[in-house]
């Protein structure tokens, strides 16, 4: 016979691995071509191509609509959806469009479970890389949006973390060019 207790802690962690396996059997749904698809976009969206961004956030946006337990992929939704907002005319679009990103990566970020400390995308760790992408989101927003300490605390984190030293090192050299800039700027 099961005590209250015995149940609670069997709820809470059979919850926790029903969580995991979740995670885990979302992950293999989306294919690597998609993301390199949405991956791609998003990188000519970053070097100025307005046209990429709208893309990447219609590509990226599907894939974590598809996959919702995936924080990388909501993460970079959002800041492809965030980008778009500098290519709209119209004042109350481009404050749409940063805040629903925004939102997007705010939520990402509270998805992160320690089942996200294994490597997802590009072989880098779902965790970091969801900070990552908060984090230089969140620094190149204007200051009106009052996000640059966290994205300079989510960079931090992302820095600090001992899953760095493991991850790829493409994802390792952008991370510590974005600390780069970011020390520059504090210098300024």
């Amino acid at each position: 016979m099961y005590t209250p207790t015995l149940r609670r802690a069997l709820r809470r962690h059979g919850v926790a691995l029903f969580a995991s396996l979740a995670l885990q059997s979302s992950w293999a749904t989306v294919s690597e071509p998609q993301f390199e698809a949405a991956f791609h976009q998003f990188q000519q969206a970053l070097q100025g191509d307005d046209g990429a961004a709208d893309k990447a956030a219609e590509q990226f946006g599907s894939l974590a609509q598809a996959e919702p337990a995936d924080p990388v992929l909501l993460a970079y939704a959002g800041a492809a959806l965030s980008m778009k907002a500098r290519s709209s005319l119209l004042p109350w679009k481009k404050m749409a469009y940063a805040e629903d990103g925004l939102a997007r990566i705010d939520k990402a970020l509270a998805l992160l479970q320690p089942a996200h400390d294994t490597p997802l995308h590009h072989g880098t760790p779902a965790s970091l890389e969801t900070r990552f992408v908060a984090a230089t989101t969140f620094l190149g927003m204007p200051p009106m949006f009052h996000r640059e300490a966290r994205g300079a605390a989510l960079l931090q984190d992302v820095l600090n973390s001992p899953l760095l030293a493991q991850s790829p090192q493409g994802f390792r050299n952008a991370v510590q060019q974005r600390a780069q800039r970011l020390a520059a700027k504090a210098l300024q």
